[in-house]
């Protein structure tokens, strides 16, 4: 076999196998971009150069790492940069909704319950999601990303810390300010679910 059959073979090898990632990942890969731009279109467009990205470098991919450790890196510093280039993203439109659990094996953090929930549940809930996807929208990049990495997809600290690049300490000081922020901003627009006691 020449070495360019070799290299033909290495190459498609190298591309069935990150078609397969694709495919198992891009529900959450959308749902984390979603929740980092604020709207469908923004998402859509992260979610496809952050997976061009990740294929012009995937011979550098350490297959002891999560995937989806690897990628988020990409995704996140994609999003910092995009937003800084850009000054701001756009504001969210609070109709925009989630995708559903149902379209997804992955499922997504934020969903509404699936209980049956009675109209008022119901309308308390989808205010509380919108209330947190609001606030998200009004926080730096760095500590949006610490926060959805933390809150809403699960990271540990430490995988938080290698997937921003930057140290726990770092971390844990985005995380507690976004935190924060993100409370006041929803305190601030959305006094009654304090004032009914949904937050504290």
């Amino acid at each position: 076999m020449t070495h360019t059959a070799v290299a033909y073979r290495m190459e498609d090898r190298l591309q069935r196998e990150f078609d397969e990632l694709v495919y198992r990942y891009y529900q959450q890969a959308y749902n984390t971009a979603y929740r980092l731009t604020g709207n469908a279109a923004d998402a859509e467009d992260l979610v496809q150069e952050a997976f061009l990205r990740a294929y012009r470098f995937f011979d550098r991919y350490d297959r002891s790492m999560p995937f989806m450790n690897w990628f988020n890196r990409i995704l996140t510093n994609l999003y910092i940069d995009e937003y800084r280039r850009r000054g701001r993203l756009r504001t969210v439109s609070i109709d925009e909704t989630f995708t559903s659990a149902e379209d997804s094996e992955e499922g997504v953090a934020l969903d509404l319950p699936d209980l049956a929930p009675n109209p008022l549940e119901l309308a308390l809930s989808k205010e509380y999601v919108e209330a947190i996807h609001e606030g998200l929208q009004y926080l730096s990049p760095e500590f949006r990303a610490a926060v959805v990495l933390a809150d809403m997809e699960g990271y540990s600290y430490e995988e938080i810390a290698e997937i921003m690049n930057t140290s726990i300490g770092t971390v844990r000081s985005r995380i507690h300010r976004g935190r924060k922020q993100l409370r006041d901003q929803i305190k601030k627009r959305h006094p009654n679910l304090f004032e009914r006691g949904d937050l504290k």
